[in-house]
C-alpha cells in the first residue's frame, strides 16, 4: 500500500513499514512541513493513505470535502509502537481504505467512517 507519513509520526516507522512491502514516504523527510492542506493534497496526488496523529485532517475531509485517498490517525500510540498499530490498520481494512475510508485507532480501538 502507498502510505504518507505525517511529520508527527514517528519517523522510526518509515522503515518498519517499508520492511513490510508498503511504499512510504515521510514528511519528516522534507525541509519543513508543508501544513494540514497542503500535506492532504499531496498524498491525495500520490495516491497514498495518509497516517497522522493530527486529529485536523479529519475536519479537512469531513467539513471542507478536500479530497484524500484514506486517512489513519493514531490516538494516544507510543512512538515505538506507531508502526505496529499502523501496520494491523492497513493489513486489516485495506479495501475500506482504498475506499476513502477516516480510520481512528488506539493500542485498543478502532473507528471507521466510511465515506
Amino acid at each position: 500500500m502507498r502510505v504518507l507519513l505525517d511529520a508527527c509520526v514517528w519517523g522510526g516507522a518509515k522503515a518498519q513499514l517499508a520492511s513490510e512491502g508498503h511504499d512510504v514516504t515521510w514528511i519528516g523527510d522534507s525541509v519543513a512541513d508543508p501544513g494540514d492542506e497542503e500535506v492532504l493534497s499531496q498524498a491525495c496526488a500520490e495516491r497514498r493513505v495518509l497516517v497522522t496523529l493530527d486529529k485536523d485532517f479529519g475536519e479537512l475531509a469531513i467539513v471542507r470535502s478536500l479530497p484524500h485517498c484514506g486517512i489513519v490517525r493514531l490516538v494516544n500510540v507510543a512512538a515505538t509502537r506507531q508502526a505496529d498499530v499502523c501496520l494491523m490498520v492497513l493489513k486489516r481494512y485495506e479495501e475500506d481504505l482504498n475506499r476513502g475510508a477516516l480510520i481512528t485507532a488506539s493500542s485498543g480501538r478502532t473507528r471507521i467512517r466510511l465515506p
